[in-house]
């Protein structure tokens, strides 16, 4: 269970959509479900969220959402090519109106210099068409509290859009 603000802004964002008649779907990576899982202890939550695409490994991303192999040879499975490649393949295997997608080195392991722990990226597709990408720094703060300031920052793209 993550912190009670969390719940509160969940609960905020899900009414939020009821009201507005969205839709939501997540693809998940370094979080692995955090997001899909937050939203869905809101009672009555199903009017608002579609589903969460947990795609911890690359053959996910590619099998699961679409996500071209060659892209993620090419640009790594944490950058902003990949973020924005997976909230376009949520929303298109999905009914969502809008999707956010994370990918990112949690640690304490796997970072690099040039990506190192702490790097997470970010990306939100809307059904019009428009995409944000967003690239977070939180640097070797802990494996939960990387996975927990994704988690805020997922649901910041979300409040957002509405």
């Amino acid at each position: 269970m993550l912190p009670a603000p969390f719940l509160d802004r969940a609960t905020a964002l899900v009414a939020a959509c009821r009201d507005r008649g969205l839709v939501l779907a997540t693809a998940e990576s370094c979080t692995g479900g955090l997001v899909s899982a937050l939203i869905t202890e809101v009672p009555g939550s199903s009017a608002a969220f579609d589903r969460g695409f947990a795609t911890y490994s690359n053959a996910a991303k590619a099998e699961m959402l679409g996500v071209s192999p060659a892209l993620i040879a090419a640009e790594g499975a944490v950058s902003e090519a990949v973020a924005r490649a997976m909230a376009a393949g949520a929303l298109a295997r999905s009914g969502a109106d809008i999707a956010v997608s994370i990918t990112g080195v949690a640690g304490p392991g796997g970072g690099t210099a040039a990506k190192p722990v702490g790097l997470v990226h970010f990306a939100r597709a809307r059904r019009d068409g428009a995409v944000t990408a967003v690239e977070r720094r939180f640097g070797d703060i802990g494996r939960n509290a990387v996975r927990l300031a994704s988690v805020a920052q997922a649901l910041e793209l979300f409040e957002g859009a509405l």
